[in-house]
This record gives C-alpha cells, structure tokens and sequence, in this order.
C-alpha cells in the first residue's frame, strides 16, 4: 500500500473498530429489515468484495453468507484461488458458477471479437486485449479510447477507437456483470437471501460500475469508505495478504488492465485525495502537495470528477415515472 497517504493521515483517517461496528450494525438492521435470512455476494478475489465479505460474515456468521465465485475464460488466472482463498479464511460457504458457457449461449465472445475487428481486423481467436484510456493528468482535452490487442506469436498492435466500435466494446464486455448478477439473484431468491454489492466510495461516485450489472444490490455496505479506508479495514479485518497486495484489476479484459488506466488515470491513493478535496473544498494547491501533483494537474482532476459525475448521473437513477406515486409505508 502507497505509503503517501500518511503524508497528512487526517484526512482519510479510519477509526477501523468503530467503523466495523457501524457497517455491521446497519447490515444487521437491513437484513432484519428487508426479511431475509441472509446475504449473497459475489468475490472476485479483490479487496472490495474482500472486506465486504468480511463485514457481512461478521455481521451474520458465515452459516448465513454465501460466496459466489463466478470466473470465466478472459478471467485472470488468480482469480478463483483467491476468492477460494478469502472465502476459506472466513469460513463461508461457496458456488462455483463458471459463466463462460452462459456467456457464449448469449453470443458475448462473438459479439467482442467483431467490436475489436472493427478497429483491428486481424483479431481473433487466441488474441487478448484491452481498452485504455487518455490519462487526463497528462492531457487536458477530451478523453479518448484504445485498444491493445496481443497476437498468439506475442505482436501488439494499439489501435485509437472510434465511438461505434468502442460502445461495441463496452456493451459486450456488461454481459459479464449483468450474467453475474442475474447468479447472484437466482441464488438470493432461492435462499431468500438479500444480494451484496461491493463498490467503494470512489467507485459509487464516478459511476465505475454497470447499471443492473455489478451496480445492482440490495445493500452496499462500503459504499461510503474511500478506497484506502477500505484497504485499511482490510488490514483490521485480517483480509489475506495476497489480496491486500494484489494490485487493483478490473478483471474484465482477458489483458491485465489496472483500474487507473482504464478509468481513474491516477492510482487509487491519489484518486482518494483529490476525490476527498473535491468534496470538502480543498483547495488543489494542497492536494498537490500531497499527491506529488501539480496545481494544473488536480483542477484537471477535479474537472474530471464533475464530469464523470454528469456523464454517469443515469447510473444512478431509479426507472423514471411520468408521474410520481406516494411511497408505501407499512
């Protein structure tokens, strides 16, 4: 864990035992509330769904928590032993539910593959890749996307995508988290669980999630805590040390790609800290300071936060009623 949060520790300062306490307590009051007997969530061998696990087995007891492993063939190979791994250390029950079949019935394979064509037509069969984006610390205008794609022999071609092929792209790569949650469902229905969702702070409020894919939930309970809290009750939680040091994956594309050139353009410490000045009105000079930015670099940054917020508002949003219907209250 980068080490320069410490540079000034008040600002994401966690008082991990309270905070236990806290989240515990509310998934305690929601389960009771929502009358279920218990809760479902789906590892992916990374720290959120990791410390979230964690806080609903503290909460319940792990006879009454479920762990969905749910890899398939772009999956990392990790992947599954260290959901196993977390799952194991917390006594928890686990289904493996291998989703590359449910994803080649619905077509996700074929419908990647042509995406990635339409920009490099010698992709294949036996071709990875991934998408990466501009890093708007380094460039100040519109954000753009590309494609990496590696050959079998080992041959990378990069390759600038246009809107079409890389909506194309995205489109097909949400089949994974809407099949996994459609999992995640059938087992919380069959049991009368309610499901788990894992998004940090930082996640939640730039909208890094799919809309009825990982974004769907019945409970979130990190939701609140800034990705280096969240590493911090991790710590607290005895969370294995193979995760904690694992560096932050998407796990979506079958290259390894880092969340922060997908989407964040900055590593999770220094997202934190200019999320966390954004929402208190630090001003960028001092959050330079600590992130070893420059004052251009974090309005730049700030810029960015408003606007991933404006573009992923929808994210957000319950389905939209002509006309407004007074909620029922028991």
């Amino acid at each position: 864990m980068n080490n320069q949060i410490s540079i000034f520790p008040r600002l994401l300062d966690i008082d991990c035992a309270a905070e236990t306490e806290n989240v515990t307590r509310f998934i305690r009051n929601t389960v009771t509330y929502m009358k279920k007997r218990g809760l479902v969530i789906g590892l992916s061998g990374g720290i959120d769904s990791s410390v979230s696990l964690a806080l609903c087995q503290k909460a319940l007891g792990p006879e009454r928590v479920l762990a969905l492993l749910m890899p398939e063939q772009h999956s990392a190979e990790e992947t599954l032993y260290l959901s196993k791994m977390v799952a194991n250390n917390f006594g928890v029950r686990t289904v493996h539910e291998e989703i590359t079949g449910i994803l080649e019935a619905s077509g996700f394979y074929r419908r990647y593959n042509s995406a990635v064509q339409s920009a490099i037509p010698a992709y294949d069969e036996g071709w990875q890749s991934k998408i990466v984006s501009t890093n708007i610390v380094e460039n100040d205008g519109f954000t753009f996307f590309t494609i990496i794609a590696r050959s079998p022999a080992g041959k990378e071609i990069r390759k600038r995508l246009d809107l079409k092929s890389y909506l194309g792209i995205v489109a097909a790569t949400n089949f994974k988290q809407r099949v996994r949650k459609m999992l995640e469902y059938y087992h919380a229905d069959n049991l009368n669980y309610a499901v788990v969702g894992t998004p940090n702070r930082l996640e939640y409020d730039q909208g890094f999630f799919v809309k009825n894919g990982d974004g769907a939930a019945d409970i979130k309970p990190i939701a609140h805590l800034y990705k280096s809290q969240v590493y911090r009750m991790a710590e607290f939680l005895g969370i294995p040390r193979k995760i904690i040091e694992r560096q932050p994956t998407t796990d979506t594309y079958s290259m390894t790609q880092s969340q922060d050139e997908f989407y964040f353009s900055l590593p999770y410490e220094s997202m934190d800290l200019c999320l966390y000045g954004k929402n208190n009105g630090i001003a960028p000079e001092m959050i330079a300071t600590l992130c070893g930015l420059t004052e251009e670099q974090v309005k730049r940054v700030y810029k960015n936060i408003d606007q991933k917020r404006s573009t992923t508002r929808y994210l957000h949003l319950h389905p939209l009623l002509a006309e407004e219907i007074p909620e029922i209250r028991i």
